[in-house]
């Protein structure tokens, strides 16, 4: 099997006002951002360029449940379909079913404390 995690791929937090949140970011600390937050591009090790997403959602989202937590992190992996029955094997709870986008793969995972993940096999070019 390919490398499990790769990088984070993504900082996910509930917002009570996203776009306030997306402007004081812009504003001070001078982040690129969207609709969706910021992307920030960097090159792996083999010098491939590399995406990590920065997002605020609403404070009413239901995209981390069934975790309870204001945040949930997204990490970036290789091999998405094997790694989900690798950890299925292993007794890891997965939540609901992988989705593909044109610019990638995800599913959801909960870690020991019912914190739920989101794994990325991405496609970095899709944002180019």
């Amino acid at each position: 099997m390919k490398k499990r995690v790769t990088g984070i791929g993504g900082l996910f937090f509930k917002s009570k006002d996203p776009k306030a949140s997306k402007d004081w970011y812009k504003k001070h600390l001078d982040f690129n951002t969207d609709n969706y937050g910021c992307t920030f591009w960097w090159k792996d090790k083999e010098g491939n360029d590399a995406t990590t997403q920065w997002s605020p959602f609403k404070d009413d989202t239901t995209y981390f449940e069934p975790s309870k937590k204001d945040f949930m992190f997204n990490y970036r992996v290789e091999d998405l379909e094997t790694l989900i029955e690798t950890l299925r094997d292993e007794g890891v709870t997965i939540v609901g079913d992988m989705q593909t986008y044109e610019y990638g793969k995800f599913a959801w995972i909960l870690d020991n404390e019912n914190n739920k993940i989101e794994l990325w096999e991405p496609i970095d070019a899709a944002f180019k």
